[in-house]
């Protein structure tokens, strides 16, 4: 269902700006147990896009530090060795 993506998105996206300016990295799962109250659909639906932001922020910032020792000629953090394709 469209609509059900773009609310639980547009939740998420909010959720996590929220997270930031609160200085709290669970705020997330007090929003989501709002949601589970309601409707379980709901919460997975949200909970999926809270992941999925989540990694690419984290994958990013492991980007940016990359590109920027290779270019300030510093040491590169290393990928986790768990990580897919090790």
């Amino acid at each position: 269902m469209a609509l059900l993506e773009e609310l639980t998105e547009r939740l998420a996206i909010d959720t996590v700006a929220a997270m930031d300016e609160l200085g709290d990295d669970r705020f997330h799962d007090k929003v989501s147990k709002v949601l589970l109250d309601m409707s379980p659909t709901t919460q997975e639906a949200f909970m999926t896009a809270i992941r999925v932001l989540l990694a690419e922020r984290k994958a990013r910032k492991f980007l940016e530090a990359n590109l920027k020792a290779k270019r300030e000629g510093g040491t590169a953090p290393q990928a986790p060795r768990d990580a897919v394709g090790n």
